[in-house]
């Protein structure tokens, strides 16, 4: 259960450290949530934004991220 537990707490730390970078750093992160296969629709009353090659993209860096603490911490 410790493990679990350290797990989330590097995924927090992560996380914290990726929204500083990205809110700080914003001019370089300009094309994320812009890629070929995001879907946006905007009409008059209505706006639907799917960013699903971007989760994509997280995903991936994500899965990576894990599979990295736990080849190396665990």
């Amino acid at each position: 259960m410790q493990h679990a537990g350290k797990l989330m707490m590097m995924t927090g730390a992560l996380l914290f450290i990726f929204g500083l970078f990205i809110w700080g750093g914003g001019k370089y992160f300009r094309w994320f949530g812009h890629l070929p296969g995001d879907i946006a629709i905007e009409r008059d009353n209505f706006k639907f934004y799917a960013p699903i090659a971007s989760m994509i993209l997280i995903s991936i860096a994500a899965s990576i991220f894990y599979w990295l603490i736990r080849k190396f911490f665990f």
